[in-house]
């Protein structure tokens, strides 16, 4: 299940993205959306997680939680 990320810290990275999915399930992908101007991220990313269980249970803990001082939007992307 392929999710959407949104409201990121713009310090965020794509290893902290992973790590913060990982006690929901297996991560297959996981990526940030960079700047190309500037290299940093524009604060949103995707996550694909092996199983769709996996994706809805990610959803229903971290959607709304507070990562650094952003509150976090996670939904399915697809």
């Amino acid at each position: 299940m392929k999710l959407i990320v949104l409201n990121l810290p713009r310090d965020f990275d794509a290893q902290s993205l992973a790590t913060l999915f990982k006690s929901y399930g297996n991560v297959r992908d996981c990526s940030l959306v960079m700047d190309k101007e500037t290299g940093r991220s524009k604060g949103f990313g995707f996550v694909e997680m092996a199983l769709t269980d996996e994706g809805v249970e990610a959803i229903n803990n971290l959607h709304g939680s507070k990562v650094g001082k952003n509150k976090i939007r996670v939904k399915a992307a697809d």
